[in-house]
Parts: C-alpha cells; structure tokens; sequence
C-alpha cells in the first residue's frame, strides 16, 4: 500500500507538472517536468537542513522505488517499444548504413574516448581512478537516451533524413552501449586476465545478436497472432505480452532486451499495422501506447529530478561533472565524424548535420540507471554524481537549446 501511495503521489506531481507547464510556460514535456522536479528536488535538500526529520522521510519515501531496477527492469521496455512504433522501415533502410555504424562504431569510439579523456581529467583533480571504470563511464554515457531525443525531437522541423538518423541511431545505440556496459562490467569484475578477447567477442555476439533475433521472432508471432483476428483489446493485449514476457524472456536467456524490444516495436509498428490491423484496431493500439508512453515519460523525467535527493551527490565533483559535459559534446562529434568519414557517407550528412546530431544527442535516465546499477565500489559515488551532472546539462541545456541551434544553421527547406 506504501508504495501504491507513493506512485500516486508521483502521477499527481507528474500531472500539475504538465499542467503548469502546457498552462504556462510552454516547454518540450520532458524538459519542464525534469526542471520542476529539480526545483522541487533542491527545495526539499534545502528543507532537510532545517528540518532533518522531513529530509530523511522524503528519502526513506523515495528509496522505496530502486530507479535503476525501476527503469532497466521495467518502463524501458515499453518506452522502447512505443518510441518504435513511430519509426517507418522504408526510412530505416534508407539510412540503414549511416544507423547502423553509427550505432555499433560510433558508441565504441565514444565509449573508449571518453573513457581515457575522463581518466585524465580526473587525474589532473587528484581523483585516482582505474582505468576500467572511467571505460565504464564511458560506455553507460555514450549512448543517446532514445527517450530524452524523442521527447525533444517532436516539435524540432527537422528533415525526414536528418530525424531518422537521430532517433533510429539513439534506439540502436541504446542496445549496443548496453551490451559494452555489461561486458565492461564482467571484466572490472573478474579481472581482464580471466577475461580474454574471445570471450569479450562471443559476450557481445550473444547479447546483441541475440537480443535482435529474439526480437525478430517476437515481432513476427505478435503479427501472426494478431492478423488471425479481428478484436483491438485482445491486439492490445497482445502487445503487452510480446513487450512484458518478451523482455522477461531476454531476461531470462541473457540476451539484449532493448534491442529485441526496438526490433519488435519497428515490426508491429510497420507490417503489423499494415497487414494485422483493421482501422479500428490501428487507431486503439497507436492511442494505447502514445498515452503509455506519454504517462511513463513523464514518470521517468519527474524521478530523474527528484533522484538528487535520494543518491550520495557529491558537489565537489562538480567542476569534474561540466568538464565532462563539455568532453562529452566533443567526444561526440568525433564519433560521428569518424564512422562517416570513414565509411563515406560524410556528404550525405554534412558537418552540420553531424553538428545537429551531436547536440541532440541528449543523455538521459538510462545513463542514470546504468550508473546506480553499477556494484558497490569507492568509485561508485564518483561516477554517479558525473553522471547526474551530465544527464542535468545535457536535458536542461541541449534540450533547451536544439531547437535554436537547428534554427540557426539550417535553411527552412532543409528542415522542413
């Protein structure tokens, strides 16, 4: 009952949020319920150092709900499968070449990048770090939060091309930084001499392999099942049985959840809404997961701010955590300008196009999850207030700022 009272709570803040913020001020959803929840975030930290006893309820409140289990276990797999949906397979495959390398090289070269750039910075601070765990930074930050980009993305006029990169790349990069995670964290588990390269190529095979053939077969039963009928409840159910048991299964067999969960979405959202659905149907399920999705965004944002208060913030990382949002944008072109250089489709996206994807490349609550997820360590701490910090500047700042930056460097045919 505690915690039902609780997650009322959270939808009866998430819902005045909203409606202060359609009301008033106007801001992309996730941003504004992200800025409140900070606001209200800060205000409480500042209550709790007059009144302890309010400051410790508000926590022991909060903790109940473990953010990184919470989003990893269990609104990931809708959000990933409902952004999915809304993504045409004839656009897909057009910038299938340029999603793809961005996806699997251009997270590998920002995970490695940012990993020596922040083992630097850190030395030069005097916080001695091992090498494997600033890797560890880099790989849970690397990857572009899909649902963050989203959110932002919906009211930028951006061209069909440049839109397609953005968000299939972040669905994408989603799964692969996942899996460099996990296998990064084997390896600052056991140690790298029990570790050899096979068993890091076979581990990320299996995961990301794995995770997109399960995917596959996930998508193509929901078809099956929904084109032998006609009856949009029993569609809808069917939907949340191929999102709930087919994470549960990827669970269960050690394979990427979030890649199967993108490849499922990509499917139902294309064949099975042109060959499975009657109108009606079409109409109900498209409806169903846009409210899901809207209810558990703003779920996710409001716990990204209201986070603060339950996790060890450190201040002094401060200067640390901006230096890194700064690297992070650099670190991010250059993973982009790289695989596109290098594969040649550099003129197919031009230096500002790779700009517009560098700064929408926003980071978010998954980024958060990983880090909190990670084991108990001395460096845990360190990493976490990082990352709370990058996240913050990337939604807040980035996300503020995209709309005005495409605006500036992009003609009004181009984006349209």
């Amino acid at each position: 009952m505690e915690l039902f009272i609780l997650f009322s709570l959270l939808i009866s803040l998430a819902a005045t949020f909203s409606y202060i913020n359609v009301r008033y001020i106007k801001l992309p959803s996730g941003i504004s319920l992200m800025l409140m929840s900070t606001v209200a975030a800060l205000g409480v930290i500042l209550v709790g150092h007059f009144s302890t006893g309010f400051g410790d309820m508000v926590r022991q409140k909060l903790a109940l709900i473990d953010f990184s289990e919470f989003l990893l276990g269990i609104l990931l797999s809708f959000l990933l499968f409902a952004g999915s949906l809304h993504v045409q397979l004839p656009d897909l495959r057009k910038e299938a070449k340029s999603i793809t390398v961005f996806a699997v090289f251009g997270t590998l070269i920002s995970t490695f990048l940012v990993g020596f750039l922040v083992f630097l910075l850190l030395r030069i601070s005097q916080q001695e770090i091992p090498l494997i765990y600033c890797l560890l930074f880099g790989a849970l930050i690397s990857p572009t939060d899909p649902i963050a980009v989203m959110g932002i993305l919906k009211k930028a006029n951006l061209s069909k091309s440049v839109e397609t990169n953005i968000v299939g790349e972040s669905l994408f990069n989603d799964g692969i930084g996942v899996v460099v995670f996990a296998t990064l964290l084997q390896i600052a588990t056991v140690g790298i001499e029990h570790f050899g390269a096979a068993d890091i190529a076979l581990l990320f095979v299996e995961e990301a392999i794995g995770g997109l053939l399960v995917g596959l077969i996930i998508g193509f039963l929901g078809y099956r099942f929904m084109k032998s009928i006609d009856h949009f409840q029993t569609e809808i159910l069917i939907s949340l049985a191929m999102v709930m048991g087919g994470y549960s299964l990827c669970h269960f067999i050690h394979v990427s959840g979030p890649l199967a969960m993108v490849v499922a979405g990509i499917m139902t959202g294309n064949r099975g809404k042109a060959l499975a659905m009657s109108d009606v149907t079409r109409d109900y399920l498209g409806k169903f997961w846009e409210v899901t999705d809207e209810v558990l965004n703003a779920i996710l944002f409001l716990l990204i701010g209201l986070e603060i208060i339950v996790v060890k913030f450190e201040v002094n990382f401060l200067f640390v955590g901006f230096a890194t949002a700064m690297l992070l944008v650099v670190a991010r072109f250059i993973s982009l300008f790289l695989p596109a250089f290098s594969f040649g489709f550099k003129k197919e996206l031009s230096t500002k196009t790779l700009t517009i994807m560098t700064w929408g490349g926003l980071r978010g609550g998954i980024s958060i999850a990983l880090a909190l997820s990670l084991p108990p360590s001395p460096f845990k701490d360190v990493i976490v207030s990082i990352t709370f910090i990058v996240v913050l500047f990337s939604i807040l700042v980035q996300g503020l700022t995209i709309d005005k930056l495409i605006k500036r460097i992009l003609p009004g045919p181009i984006r349209a």
